[in-house]
């Protein structure tokens, strides 16, 4: 089950014809306030378009919302890594193991991916004033899936929000499936798009590294249908970084 928290446009109306880019958001009961606010503080000072924000969340207590969210941005499956990071999230966030374990399950990207083509996206497209933008923007995890919609790109999607990618999932899979596509793909027959991705400068050598080298690889395509952009925020962690990732994706997705 998911729950959709949606923000509409100050001059949004259905008395008029006009109709509004979506961005979808992950992790949408932790990130939709902010996304919010920080839209019309932003739309307010002039710097970005009307943008419709649609919160995706899964989960009704801090541990289903964890396991889900696992299981949904995670493109292949790593049993390994499930059982460890039961152990971790347990000792991390102060849990009974047992309330936790065996609840993670990885690898369900695809079918999340479908779920959102099929009936979520449909709902919100059925029921307001959309045009043909769509956008999806992550952190962490949800990083992991934006990029993950970047890569098996249909032109379903033509903004991304890829923001601290956790590359490192199941040995870098993603991050040296992306790298074999940008070498081997010299015309990318896609859309016009923009890709922003960022990372904070204190979030490790299994981040950064890992980031810059999918940025650049992304960059020396010079891909001419594609606008993308990335940024390492100085002095800032895993926890710090979101909020001001999350601003600047608005900035760099939908500025003016």
């Amino acid at each position: 089950n998911y729950e959709l928290y949606i923000s509409f446009p100050a001059n949004y109306s259905n008395k008029d014809t006009i109709a509004y880019p979506v961005l979808y958001v992950l992790d949408g009961r932790q990130d939709f306030g902010w996304f919010t606010e920080k839209n019309k503080q932003l739309k307010g000072n002039g710097k970005i378009k009307d943008v419709i924000i649609v919160g995706v969340n899964s989960g009704m207590d801090f541990v289903s919302w964890g396991a889900n969210r696992y299981y949904d941005y995670t493109p292949t499956q790593d049993t390994i890594h499930d059982r460890k990071f039961e152990k971790e999230a347990a000792q991390t966030y102060n849990l009974d193991y047992n309330m936790v374990k065996g609840r993670l399950n990885s690898g369900g990207a695809e079918k999340f991916l479908q779920t959102l083509k099929t009936e979520i996206i449909p709902i919100i497209e059925k029921n307001y004033k959309t045009n043909d933008s769509r956008g999806i923007s992550g952190h962490s995890l949800g990083g992991l899936f934006a990029a993950y919609c970047l890569i098996n790109y249909d032109g379903y999607f033509d903004k991304f929000g890829i923001n601290s990618p956790s590359f490192w999932w199941n040995k870098e899979e993603l991050l040296n499936q992306a790298i074999s596509k940008f070498k081997d793909t010299k015309y990318w027959n896609i859309p016009k798009s923009k890709v922003f991705i960022s990372v904070g400068a204190k979030e490790g050598d299994k981040m950064v590294p890992q980031m810059i080298q999918f940025s650049m690889n992304l960059e020396e395509r010079n891909y001419q249908n594609i606008d993308s952009k990335w940024y390492v925020f100085d002095n800032e962690t895993h926890s710090s970084v979101a909020r001001l990732s999350l601003s600047k994706t608005l900035t760099e997705l939908y500025g003016n």
